[in-house]
């Protein structure tokens, strides 16, 4: 085990340099509330079907999260500012906890999450599916926002079996798993995707999801101390190097 000091000099951001601040995510653990809703609003002749095949999908086991969890982003800003610099793969992240190295890596995600890895293939192109989900629920319009797709669901009138298993695991993966903000647009290919279930089951979710975490948690410090300074510079503190 390394000394604590030894940690210390690994710290890509130095104890001197330390500052307060949180790290903005969107907590949508609380959305939960409207898979659930959505799956009791399909016509009775679909619920049980519906509701088997969604609690039966890739995210299904996500449904059982508990309601009550947050998100906390001074947690999280606290932990980014203990990221050291290590010689692991670039995909993987560690931190310095008491006298503890610590790793995050696809290991601990998998456990975490249960999501499987792949190779994740090229979903650039985008064909309309005749009747599909695109067409009946947005119009064929070019960009979907999530909030689009939250007020869809929460309308709660799905035509086809299935229409609401798909509309959920676009929300349960970009809103809720990703926190994505709701005024991002849905990947046309997620759209397309969803309309073949298995195919979607099918998919390295775990690669993506991972990949896209792993890239926002390096990233989000990124100039956020310039920007406190100014803040704080704006209040009349001052800083010393």
């Amino acid at each position: 085990m390394q000394m604590e000091s030894e940690l210390k000099d690994l710290l890509k951001t130095p104890e001197d340099e330390w500052y307060d601040g949180k790290i903005t995510r969107h907590d949508h653990f609380r959305d939960l509330k409207d898979i659930d809703v959505a799956l009791d609003s399909v016509p009775e002749q679909f619920k049980v079907e519906d509701r088997r095949r969604y609690t039966e999908s890739y995210f299904g086991h996500f449904l059982r999260m508990d309601r009550g969890m947050k998100f906390s982003g001074s947690i999280v800003h606290r932990l980014l500012l203990r990221e050291l610099h290590h010689d692991g793969p670039e995909d993987e992240m560690r931190f310095m906890l008491g006298p503890r190295s610590v790793r995050f890596s696809k290991v601990e995600f998998c456990l975490i999450t249960r999501l499987k890895f792949g190779v994740i293939p090229d979903m650039i192109r985008y064909e309309m599916v005749q009747n599909g989900i695109h067409q009946r629920y947005f119009n064929g319009v070019a960009e979907v926002d999530y909030e689009l797709l939250r007020a869809v669901l929460r309308i709660g009138v799905f035509e086809e079996q299935y229409d609401v298993v798909k509309l959920c695991l676009l929300y349960m993966l970009n809103l809720i798993l990703m926190g994505l903000d709701e005024r991002e647009k849905v990947p046309l290919w997620q759209i397309r995707l969803v309309e073949d279930l298995d195919a979607f089951d099918a998919f390295p979710w775990g690669a993506h999801v991972y990949r896209q975490s792993i890239f926002g948690f390096k990233h989000a410090l990124d100039g956020r101390r310039e920007r406190y300074e100014r803040r704080q510079q704006e209040n009349g503190v001052t800083f010393t190097r």
